[in-house]
């Protein structure tokens, strides 16, 4: 398995509670971002904001 860049465009604001995050755990936006990916359960968590976002924009 290679390695892949991801870019991703954020507003202020999120990137401010990235970073505020990310450094009361002394880590880097990108590795808290990483590390998130990377939980256990973020696929169930993806799955059902998913779902909501569906919902709230009547498309399910």
């Amino acid at each position: 398995m290679g390695t892949h860049v991801l870019s991703m465009r954020i507003d202020g604001e999120l990137l401010e509670r990235l970073r505020t995050h990310a450094a009361k755990r002394g880590m880097s936006v990108q590795d808290y971002v990483v590390r998130t990916l990377i939980r256990d359960d973020f696929d169930e968590r993806f799955k059902a904001a998913v779902e909501e976002t569906e919902k709230f924009y009547g498309l399910t």
